[in-house]
């Protein structure tokens, strides 16, 4: 790895990442929080003074002017430092606000990742800064290389690299022939629906404020609030607006786009992961809906809206409430703790597995199943018209592998530190998959996780990074052959 290609990437992002930071101020001088200036200037220059300084270091030391020619490896491992500083430096300005050190990292981090697990036990804070959790969510949602990558002239050519870094998946899913006009794209459709979503919000009676703050968390499969009960006792149609803007969150927004241009909604329905992401969305929501009716007495319509808003922000792994969950049913919680393994769609802003994964794991099943009947049949596995190499079935296989062996392994370290199963298993599984509220009081939709100890929270800081950065940059970080310095 060439340290000066890391270097310059990160100094490069982390600059104009300071420029970003810079954005709460607004919102403080409009609320008129005077208080609540300082810390977003004082980080703002901080981060900004450090990118210059590591800036100028590379320039003067090694005569470095791009990254046009940054290799795959120091792709990922530049991509992975820029998301974990981009959560430290977040975390500064909570510091301001009396918050413990690993507190203000386990906040920041759960929004830059768009987690939605939350560390705080009461909500007397300004405005300014539950605008920043939710801004930290919008930015982490597409993700804050690939919104650089689409306006800055800098990433025009090394952003292949720094773009399939940030966004790993099973298929490379580029719609136009350069990344800088793909990630252009993608902050397009994902800004439009940010700004639908504010006006449908605000037209239904939610404030200025609280309508930013929700559809800044709802679009990017966040879930922050403003509110301390999230979104229980808002009206239905809030919650259905809600619902429907966490749903496409967790939707590829490639596919999204080529059906916005074309202005062919069912156009959708053409894509094979869509097809299924929405089946299984269907089918668990009738199924919770009706675990609802029959075993917590809910009226149809109650039943109806909170199991469809719960199913979509558990999948979308959006950290929204409609209801407290936590004491609902064992089946009830069984069908969330299913949508919550079975997660969004590849290229979208949710996390979990993906459904996609899911599709070829099932295929790959059934095509071992068919060679013991027919050995020498020759199978090809295909994801709607496309055939799926080798490598990509085994990467997927790994990925797979990789994931549950970071649940079952953190899970165990946090059950034991906390003395409880269930906050060990939801609480981990929630984390990788970016997902927010655990099951249970203590890290439910109503509750927090301020309680925990600090190892566990560490824990459950490192599975947010690994299951936002979907694992691969992340573990190229333990190959020893990666700091081999040049």
């Amino acid at each position: 790895m060439r340290i000066t290609y890391l270097t310059y990437t990160f100094s490069l992002a982390m600059m104009y990442f300071s420029i970003v930071v810079a954005a709460p101020i607004i919102i403080a001088l409009i609320y008129n929080e005077p208080n609540a200036i300082f810390p977003f200037f004082i980080t703002g220059t901080s981060i900004f003074l450090v990118s210059t300084i590591l800036k100028k270091i590379v320039k003067k030391n090694f005569g470095f002017k791009n990254i046009n020619d940054i290799k795959k490896s120091e792709g990922l491992c530049a991509v992975t430092f820029c998301w974990i500083f981009a959560g430290l430096f977040s975390a500064i300005p909570y510091l301001f606000f009396g918050l413990s050190p690993i507190n203000a990292f386990f906040e920041a981090t759960s929004g830059i990742t768009t987690t939605g697990a939350t560390i705080l036990t009461h909500f007397d804070y300004p405005k300014t800064l539950f605008f920043w959790r939710s801004f930290t969510q919008w930015l982490g949602g597409m993700g804050i290389i690939v919104l650089f990558i689409a306006i800055l002239p800098q990433f025009a050519i090394a952003g292949r690299q720094l773009f399939f870094a940030e966004t790993p998946g099973p298929t490379e899913d580029k719609f136009t022939p350069r990344i800088k006009n793909t990630a252009a794209s993608l902050w397009k459709i994902y800004f439009g629906m940010t700004i639908f979503a504010l006006i449908l919000l605000k037209a239904n009676g939610m404030s200025w404020f609280n309508s930013i703050c929700h559809a800044l968390s709802s679009v990017s499969g966040g879930g922050f609030s403003p509110e301390s009960n999230s979104l229980i006792n808002s009206s239905n149609t809030i919650l259905w607006i809600i619902c429907f803007f966490m749903f496409f969150a967790g939707a590829s927004y490639n596919l999204q786009y080529r059906a916005w241009t074309k202005l062919n909604p069912l156009m959708l329905f053409k894509n094979e992961e869509f097809k299924v992401y929405f089946f299984v969305f269907a089918i668990l929501g009738l199924l919770l809906s009706y675990s609802l009716f029959a075993n917590m007495n809910y009226n149809f319509i109650e039943s109806f809206v909170h199991s469809f808003f719960q199913t979509s922000a558990v999948m979308s792994s959006s950290g929204f409430c409609s209801s407290d969950f936590a004491n609902w049913d064992y089946t009830s919680k069984a069908i969330l703790f299913v949508a919550m393994l079975a997660g969004s769609c590849a290229s979208s802003a949710g996390g979990g597995i993906k459904i996609i994964r899911w599709l070829l794991i099932f295929k790959i099943m059934k095509t071992e199943m068919s060679k013991i009947l027919h050995p020498k049949a020759v199978f090809n596995i295909k994801i709607g018209r496309y055939s799926v190499s080798q490598e990509i079935l085994y990467q997927t296989l790994m990925f797979v592998f990789f994931y549950v062996a970071i649940i079952i392994c953190s899970g165990f370290i946090v059950a034991i530190t906390e003395k409880s199963t269930v906050i060990g298993i939801s609480g981990v599984v929630s984390a990788v998959g970016n997902i927010g509220p655990g099951i249970g009081n203590l890290i439910g939709p109503l509750g927090n996780y301020d309680g925990l100890k600090g190892i566990s929270k560490l824990i459950l800081i490192i599975d947010m990074y690994a299951g936002r950065l979907e694992l691969i940059p992340f573990l190229v970080l333990f190959q020893k052959d990666l700091w081999r310095i040049k």
